[in-house]
């Protein structure tokens, strides 16, 4: 009798661990962001993303996303990339403009793990506005356009959060429909 009974609570566990499993992963570019990867190894996998893995790979920071973290990234699609001037990414990827690249995608990334709600709050507590350090030293800016999370760079350029809290084990994604820039 004790057998079954100890069977069935790791049974329920089980099927809890699963059911919240299932909450909690989104699909980004066609496939499941699961909360157990790391950002790298959900971000292979979405067709929305392929420039973003490239130039992640061309920069040399796959190890760092792959590390314990935790990080914020705000994630370009494709089509994002694709706003960019013809040639932008193609010369960026060159080994000869690695640093510069870094300094791109590193503008992208937020030491820590920042969900929307977070963000939402610091952007009430900044009376509509939130200032962050971005991993290369630049500063991001957040804001609210009615319902929709919006970003601006030290330029002035805007991008939207598209899908927001794509949990990862270590961090968060934020889809963003624009390449943020710094100065």
């Amino acid at each position: 009798m004790k057998q079954i009974f100890i069977l069935a609570i790791a049974l329920a566990a089980s099927a809890i661990s699963t059911q919240t499993m299932a909450q909690n992963t989104k699909m980004v570019g066609g496939a499941a962001m699961y909360p157990g990867k790391d950002i790298v190894d959900n971000a292979v996998n979405s067709k929305d993303h392929t420039t973003l893995v490239t130039a992640v790979k061309a920069a040399g920071l796959v190890e760092t996303l792959k590390s314990d973290g935790p990080f914020t990234v705000f994630a370009p699609t494709n089509d994002a990339f694709n706003k960019l001037p013809d040639g932008t990414v193609s010369n960026l990827v060159k080994p000869e403009n690695k640093a510069m690249l870094t300094k791109i995608l590193t503008y992208h990334v937020l030491s820590g793990k920042y969900d929307s709600a977070e963000i939402v709050k610091a952007i009430k507590a900044g009376k509509g506005s939130a200032e962050f350090t971005t991993v290369s030293g630049g500063k991001l800016w957040a804001m609210m356009k009615g319902k929709e999370l919006i970003l601006k760079d030290e330029n002035g350029g805007t991008s939207m959060v598209s899908i927001a809290d794509v949990n990862q084990k270590n961090g968060v994604i934020h889809v963003i429909d624009n390449v943020v820039l710094p100065k």
